[in-house]
């Protein structure tokens, strides 16, 4: 009868305690905290954008070119975009671009045929804002205006 009643008693018992063979007990695992996680922000060091006439594929090409920064290292940048936007019409939206790393992991880069984009190369209205993320979904941005013919 003794065991049955341990047996129900240790049934409504709630929490844990482990006692070692040694005799040293130990606090149940959920009382300890996980260690915290820090996130460096990236930073955008410098970015630049222009336009350039190239005659081997007779179009204009559009660059977008950033450098970037995160004090957790470079792999934790995941995306570095170019939005542009007209700024003698309010900001008006134009489109965005996806600039991809290079062989130096820090440089992000890409470039665009004219006839494959919105953007006239003429016209000196443009403001381009570079924005990089991180892994944990922090950004920084910088605004530049193209360089254009």
């Amino acid at each position: 009868m003794n065991k049955l009643l341990s047996i129900a008693l240790l049934a409504l018992t709630s929490g844990c305690i482990v006692v070692d063979a040694d005799g040293t007990s130990y606090e149940p695992y959920e009382t300890y905290e996980p260690a915290p996680v820090y996130n460096a922000s990236p930073e955008l060091l410098y970015a630049e954008a222009g336009v350039y006439w190239d005659s081997y594929n007779r179009d204009d090409i559009w660059y977008f070119e950033a450098d970037v920064d995160d004090l957790d290292g470079p792999r934790d940048v995941v995306e570095v975009w170019a939005d542009v936007y007209d700024a003698f019409d309010g900001g008006l939206y134009i489109e965005s671009f996806e600039l991809f790393p290079t062989s130096d992991p820090w440089i992000w880069y890409s470039d665009w045929l004219g006839y494959s984009t919105w953007l006239d190369p003429y016209y000196h209205g443009y403001a381009v804002d570079f924005v990089v993320y991180d892994s944990f979904d922090e950004a920084d941005y910088i605004t530049v205006v193209p360089y254009t013919y």
